[in-house]
């Protein structure tokens, strides 16, 4: 019987919760909305539209792909595009390999610059305060001490964070709503036809999706970090999540359309919704929640490595559980790489609106990956209608491609990224076609053939066991077959008996005699 991965609804793993899942999405509104805006003059047409914009694709990319359906498919309670890949490798014959690579990739890729945006971003809000402030030093202490922090495992990290991301979107709901009061026909933004009317009307309106897209990139690290929190939890919380961040984009559009200047000048939406008394204490918060942004990449990369691994597409390295709870992972070389990652992309370039710049187009490849290995999980796993499966899918993929055709002209802002994405690529396809030719020189038993030689052993008294527990790691594709060498281990010169043989392929499951 399959053992049950669901964990337990409680006020703990929902503050735990919030406290890993959220902080990429969760504080974007930092700078969406001022990214939408730019420099252009302020209209009822761009503003509207832009608010449209950013409630349809939460609710299609975030609520429905993800939420909804994507976290369905969690295999052994852990989630992430090789999981995925793991449910659904045996109907795609192969095909699955590459979008599989190219999704970790990109991912992995985006877990570099998240951090340094978010931060950042924050810590450029205290300089509106304390003028002269050291921004960059701040920024690498405060990313060098997360990194630090991981080491303690996310469960202690989410108990830490998630009080505070709790304040945080209790905040972005109040700012927002009392703006809303002030200009309550701001509501009507939410109809899908002002974003229509954006991108087909407004000059250039179809490549401010690039800033739209914003608005949602922490989706797919929330599908990785399955495994640190469970799905309902992560249900549950999106809830409280999405209400405050609607609410204070409606909020932050409100403002804009009670200005009389027709320009930002420089201004954050964001902070200029908030009463002159309470700015400090706010930038503060802010500050606090842009940090924890970065927890949902980097516990996403830990278990995406974690998945690798089991599935042969990554070397075997060092991994800690710093819990006792499933699912807490510590990968200290993934931990270094991507420290190393994020301080660099601080000093190259140095303002978070260079970041945003090149922020965007790697997250728009994984979404897609995971796309196309979530049709073969509808078809061949949930079964549903081919019609409504090919209406869903058909939606995704025009919303993504939409947004990774907005987002290639960041490329020439990201060209570094390139070589980092190169490395992975590589690495992961070196690896695991590396296995597949060792694997034809390597002679593989049928074990089913030695199982009365096996109970043999297991039953004769005159043999001394060897040990309790033997464990060995196997390179088979498939779970009833096992290296010939190993067998030859048990049963040649002196014989291993013991209580119990495990043995681990790479596929994640395992098997005892």
């Amino acid at each position: 019987m399959k053992k049950s991965t669901a964990q337990k609804i409680t006020a703990a793993t929902l503050l735990v919760a919030l406290g890993i899942i959220y902080g990429d999405i969760g504080t974007s509104p930092l700078y969406v909305m001022k990214a939408i805006i730019g420099e252009r003059e302020i209209s009822k047409l761009l503003v509207y539209g832009g608010i449209s914009c950013i409630f349809w694709t939460l609710t299609f990319q975030t609520t429905f792909k993800y939420v909804l359906l994507t976290l369905s498919a969690d295999n052994h309670g852990e989630g992430g595009v090789f999981s995925l890949y793991a449910l659904v490798k045996r109907f795609g014959k192969g095909k699955l390999i590459i979008p599989t690579i190219l999704g970790a990739t990109t991912l992995l890729a985006d877990g570099i610059i998240t951090p340094p945006i978010s931060v950042t971003s924050a810590v450029e809000g205290l300089g509106g305060i304390v003028p002269n402030i050291p921004i960059l030093p701040i920024v690498i202490v405060i990313i060098s001490g997360l990194f630090f922090f991981q080491r303690f495992g996310t469960q202690k990290v989410g108990f830490f964070f998630g009080p505070a991301m709790v304040i945080w979107f209790s905040m972005l709901f109040v700012l927002g709503f009392t703006q809303i009061l002030q200009h309550p026909a701001i509501l009507t933004a939410l109809n899908p036809l002002y974003a229509y009317e954006l991108l087909v009307e407004y000059p250039h309106g179809f490549w401010l999706l690039g800033a739209v897209f914003l608005c949602t990139t922490g989706a797919e690290a929330l599908y990785s970090d399955l495994g640190h929190c469970g799905k309902e939890n992560i249900r549950t919380t999106w809830v409280f999540v999405k209400i405050a961040l609607v609410v204070n984009y409606l909020g932050q559009a409100s403002w804009l359309m009670n200005q009389s200047n027709h320009f930002l000048e420089g201004k954050n939406p964001f902070y200029a919704i908030m009463p002159h008394w309470f700015i400090l204490s706010g930038v503060i918060i802010s500050t606090f929640a842009a940090i924890i942004a970065s927890q949902a990449l980097i516990s996403g990369s830990f278990t995406l490595i974690n998945e690798a691994v089991s599935l042969n597409f990554w070397p075997r390295v060092t991994m800690k559980n710093p819990t006792n709870l499933k699912g807490q992972i510590y990968i200290p070389s993934v931990n270094t790489i991507l420290w190393v990652g994020c301080i660099l992309m601080v000093l190259y370039f140095r303002t978070s609106s260079n970041m945003e710049a090149a922020y965007g187009f790697s997250i728009t490849i994984a979404m897609l990956m995971t796309t196309v290995l979530l049709n073969y999980y509808l078809i061949y796993i949930k079964k549903l209608n081919r019609i409504l499966i090919g209406v869903i899918i058909a939606i995704f993929v025009a919303i993504e491609i939409a947004f990774f055709v907005a987002n290639i002209i960041k490329i020439k802002e990201r060209w570094m990224f390139l070589f980092f994405e190169l490395f992975i690529f590589m690495t992961m396809y070196v690896w695991f076609f590396s296995r597949k030719i060792n694997n034809k020189f390597v002679k593989f038993t049928n074990l089913t053939e030695y199982t009365a030689k096996l109970e043999e052993l297991s039953n004769d008294i005159t043999i001394p066991k060897y040990s309790t527990h033997l464990i060995y790691l196997s390179k088979a594709d498939r779970n009833y077959e096992i290296e010939e060498k190993i067998l030859n281990s048990i049963f040649s010169k002196k014989t291993k008996k013991s209580r119990c043989v495990l043995v681990f392929p790479h596929q994640q499951n395992q098997f005892s005699f």
